[in-house]
């Protein structure tokens, strides 16, 4: 018997971190909402946890005391290992993992977020379970004033790369974007070369793709390119390699791109002025450095991008949301081989909303504290459950429309109005079009006016906790 994919739990309680053990009770009570089917985890399984650890401070502020509302935190990790390690009954092992950005510092998060304290204490806790956590990223990237100066190999997930090739089966067959492609550094060839015409490749990390059971840990945030960044935008995090995961479309919208919003002068001079350092910089890495006082330069003349739309960071990029679409395809689609599943994916969403981030998400957001977890079987479920108790239109986020609508193969297999919340919130028992309490989270400035729910259909609450 298989879980509910339609059924989403969401379970309010502290919006403190700091009472770890009314964090793991909500973490448990959530995830014992889902009646999951008896023997969903067995003893001896190798599970694995894939938690948004997308940097170690908020972008703005760096340091020790601003990225509890940036990063899963780990006191929500740990109330989920609380809860698979009984079921292990002493045989199996729970690896944690994930692909920060590339200019992140593993150690530092690592720091921050304590995990040796915590693989201690669980260690202790469940004896003869393995517990690993992994920086799955194959390099890291040094950067200042957010240009990539030096790049240090890293050991990368120790089981290698899953090479999967959805071809005629990916989002992009079609799209016009191809061939102007921009993926996660200044090689665009490297990018294209992966998405063109019926070939779309991608290559994604062995062990969250050979899990027996896949646990996804999102952070409930804004996003600057789709919307929202919950269980669906989270695999992000599997790839062995981001540059091949196309994030916007070059160009302004006249010129066939989502790069900007509008075809300005300033807008098209940007463009060729960057088209240009960007072609310098894939030719001439080791002079890297000199273009800091240009980027510097470029942003007096251009603004920051902290309060300037570009890289397609707004409401009509019509390409990232595809690249999301297809990291899912593959995760439900494919083993580590690189094969078709012959059984279905064991999976389960976790979702950290003790504080949530709005506004200029996923690395500079603001915080929200909502003292809420959600939990589910299906990332689509998950992800239009968790818009809605943002308070924004699940049917006005291209990542959600579109995964309704996606070509074959189609992990998607129910339409929005199966959705249904079960909640220790009375109002929130009921399908998504009937909640009208939520948190109304500020998207980001890009998707200002575009996602939020209509105020004829959602009567807003004006505090950040729901009513009731």
């Amino acid at each position: 018997m298989a879980p509910d994919p339609c059924l989403v739990t969401a379970w309010r309680g502290t919006d403190r971190y700091e009472d770890t053990a009314a964090v793991h009770r909500l973490v448990a009570q959530a995830l014992e909402g889902l009646q999951l089917p008896a023997g969903f985890i067995t003893p001896g399984q190798r599970i694995v946890l894939k938690p948004n650890w997308v940097k170690e401070h908020d972008e703005r502020r760096p340091g020790p005391d601003a990225w509890e509302h940036v990063v899963t935190h780990p006191s929500v990790i740990e109330g989920v290992i609380r809860w698979v390690a009984p079921q292990l009954q002493g045989r199996g092992s729970i690896v944690i993992c994930d692909a920060p950005q590339t200019d992140s510092s593993f150690r530092t998060l690592s720091e921050y977020c304590g995990f040796e304290a915590l693989r201690t204490r669980c260690a202790q806790a469940f004896p003869g379970i393995e517990i690993h956590w992994l920086d799955l990223r194959p390099e890291e990237w040094h950067a200042v004033d957010g240009v990539t100066v030096s790049k240090t190999v890293l050991p990368g997930d120790p089981l290698g790369s899953t090479h999967v090739r959805l071809d005629q089966g990916s989002e992009f067959v079609g799209f016009a974007g191809c061939g102007k492609l921009y993926g996660a550094s200044y090689d665009m060839a490297e990018t294209n070369s992966r998405h063109h015409d019926t070939t779309h490749e991608y290559l994604l990390c062995r062990t969250p793709m050979e899990a027996d059971v896949f646990i996804n840990l999102p952070k409930l945030k804004t996003h600057k390119k789709v919307g929202i960044t919950c269980a669906l935008k989270n695999l992000v995090g599997i790839n062995a390699n981001k540059n091949w995961l196309p994030h916007h479309t070059e160009g302004t919208p006249t010129q066939g791109g989502d790069q900007f919003p509008a075809d300005t002068a300033k807008a098209r001079l940007e463009h060729s002025w960057m088209g240009a350092a960007k072609r310098f910089l894939k030719n001439s890495p080791a002079l890297s450095r000199l273009f800091v006082p240009l980027k510097k330069a470029g942003r007096l003349v251009f603004g920051d991008t902290q309060k300037v739309v570009r890289s397609g960071n707004w409401h009509g990029n019509d390409t990232c949301w595809r690249m999301v679409l297809d990291l899912n395809k593959c995760l439900f689609g494919y083993d580590g081989s690189g094969a078709r599943r012959t059984r279905p994916l064991r999976y389960l969403a976790v979702v950290d909303g003790i504080i949530g981030g709005e506004g200029n998400g996923p690395m500079a957001p603001d915080p929200v504290p909502c003292g809420v977890i959600l939990a589910g079987a299906h990332p689509l479920a998950v992800d239009c459950a968790a818009a809605t108790l943002m308070g924004f239109d699940p049917a006005r986020i291209r990542l959600l429309h579109g995964a309704f609508s996606m070509r074959e193969p189609s992990f998607a297999g129910f339409q929005p109005q199966d959705i249904r919340l079960r909640s220790n919130h009375d109002c929130w028992n009921t399908g998504l079009d009937q909640i009208s309490d939520t948190f109304c989270f500020k998207p980001h400035f890009g998707w200002t006016g575009a996602i939020e729910r209509r105020p004829a259909a959602n009567e807003l609450s004006k505090a950040r906790t729901p009513r009731g």
